[in-house]
Formats: C-alpha cells, sequence, structure tokens
C-alpha cells in the first residue's frame, strides 16, 4: 500500500510508520516543516497542505494533534488540544475529498475519552458518548472527518486507550516513582484503566487499513481493562517493587488542577473492543501483565 501518515514523529506514528515499512508498504509522512523525500507538507493552523502529493495513496492514517496530557489544563492548552485535532483533521478531510485519486481509507485518531471520566458498566462503539472536556473534543475531532466520508472514502474513528510501552507517554513517567518503591494507586484506584500495548495498536491500525469490513468508531483497547489498583499492583509485581504510596485527590489537584485530575485521572472507561474482535483480530498482549513484561523486559 502506499500509505499517508500524520503525526510521524510521535510516539505511535514513529512506530507505525517503522512497522509500515517493514511490511514493504511506501509511507508518505505530512509534516509541518520543509518536506524532505517521502513527506508532504502541511499547516493545519493555516489552512495549507500540499494536495497535489496527496494523490494516488491507498490509505491515510491521521494521528496529529497536540498531547492531552503533556500539561496542566490551562485555557491555552485546552484551546490547542481541539484546535490541533479538529482543524488538522477538518484540513485533511476535504483536501482528501477533493482530490482526484482519493484514497480508499482514512484511520483518523480518536480516543475512549468519548464515553466520559465516570461508571463502571463495559461501554462498547455503540455506548453513547459522555461528559466533559474529553467526550467534547473527541466528538468534534471525529466530526471533522465527515467530508472524506460524504465524498465515499471509508472512515475509520480509532478510539484508543492508553498506550502501554516504556518509550513514552503515561507508563514512562510512572516508571521513576515505582522504580524507587514509592508509587501507588491514584485516589481509590477503583476508576477503570482501558490500555492497549504499543504492538498491537500499531497492529490494530494496520489491520483497520486493509479489513474492507471495518467502519466507523472502533475501540482500538485491550480486551482485559483493570482499575488503577489492579494496575499499579501489577506494575509492582512485574518491577519486584512495593506499591504503598498511593496519591490522594488534594494532592492531584494541587498538580494538575481540578478538571484534568476528574477526568483523566481519578475517572475512567471499561471499554471493550467489541468491533475489533469480531473482525478477528488477534491481540499479541490481551492481559496487562503480558503487555508490562514485554515492555520492560
Amino acid at each position: 500500500m502506499k500509505v499517508i501518515v500524520t503525526g510521524s514523529s510521535g510516539l505511535i506514528g514513529s512506530e507505525l510508520v517503522a512497522e509500515l515499512t517493514r511490511q514493504d508498504h511506501q509511507v508518505t509522512r505530512l509534516v509541518r516543516r520543509q518536506a524532505k523525500a517521502g513527506e508532504a507538507t502541511w499547516d493545519p493552523a493555516g489552512g495549507a497542505i500540499e494536495a497535489e502529493k496527496l494523490e494516488g495513496h491507498d490509505a491515510v492514517v491521521n494521528l496529529a494533534g497536540v498531547g492531552i496530557g503533556d500539561h496542566r489544563w490551562t485555557d491555552d492548552h485546552k484551546r490547542a488540544v481541539r484546535e490541533s485535532r479538529v482543524k488538522g483533521t477538518d484540513l485533511l478531510a476535504r483536501t482528501l475529498a477533493a482530490l482526484e485519486s482519493p484514497p480508499k481509507v482514512l484511520a483518523s485518531g480518536s480516543a475512549v475519552g468519548f464515553y466520559g471520566y465516570e461508571g463502571e458498566l463495559p461501554v462498547t462503539e455503540a455506548s453513547p458518548r459522555g461528559a466533559g472536556f474529553l467526550a467534547d473534543v473527541v466528538t468534534e475531532w471525529e466530526q471533522a472527518t465527515a467530508p472524506a466520508a460524504e465524498a465515499g472514502i471509508r472512515v475509520v474513528l480509532v478510539r484508543s486507550g492508553i498506550v502501554l510501552t516504556a518509550k513514552g507517554g503515561a507508563l514512562k513517567k510512572e516508571l521513576l516513582p515505582f522504580k524507587l518503591g514509592i508509587g501507588g494507586r491514584i485516589g481509590t484506584g477503583k476508576q477503570w484503566f482501558s490500555w492497549i500495548s504499543l504492538e498491537d495498536e500499531v497492529a490494530g491500525i494496520i489491520h483497520l487499513l486493509t479489513e474492507e469490513s471495518m467502519d466507523g468508531p472502533v475501540n482500538v483497547t485491550s480486551p482485559e481493562p483493570v482499575t488503577n489498583a489492579e494496575f499499579t499492583a501489577t506494575l509492582a509485581r512485574v518491577l519486584k517493587r512495593p506499591a504503598i504510596m498511593p496519591v490522594p485527590k488534594l494532592a492531584l489537584h494541587a498538580l494538575f488542577g481540578e478538571e484534568m485530575t476528574k477526568e483523566m485521572l481519578l475517572g475512567g472507561q471499561r471499554v471493550l473492543p467489541a468491533a475489533l474482535e469480531l473482525s478477528g483480530f488477534s491481540f499479541a498482549h490481551p492481559t496487562v501483565e503480558d503487555a508490562l513484561r514485554h515492555t520492560l523486559s
């Protein structure tokens, strides 16, 4: 396949490009700087894109966006999170729709934040949207793909969970305190944690590109979500360290603010990958202990 990838320098995007290349697919990176060979330039904020370089591709993977958990949720950061996703996806979708030779499929990044941040009941792709900042952003993000779908492009909305890898993201931030023996659950630890290994995230995206029956929202998460207490206990066991230092709510509020704490740290979703499993996808790391042992080995 000839595949366009946005967000190709990010944690998931870089691994995806490497795996696509390993499988002998041809990758065009869509970047925000001057393009080199095998790249095209775009400016999502300014509405500019080298559309001619996107002609004739088979698939597009859209992973661009400012990191949601990288900073405290100030008004400026929340605006950047929303605009980097919605404006970029809208520009990309409209551009693809107008091509003379458009791709067959657009796999556009999304997140399990769509389902809100409270509740213990399992949710699938058939579940309604929840409440909160993340649910609002994800809804607008997904709606921005509409021009591509209206042009007949198969659109898959990749609702990813927390991607587990020692290379970055949430797990990397937690490793140091746990290695020092001062890690522990967050708050009560009862909140659900929907996760996926980096290897399964990449394999799942490629599966969505090649499996023509897949469209609309797809939960790209492990079939075995865990509570925060279960996750932290497992991480401590894998590292052979204690997990005896729970982080209280007041400390989280002081560090991250009430809204971010409520949605990202003390809230959660018990997400099941119903559509992915129905399509025959096989997980390399279905349990959190297996995923942690693999990435930390």
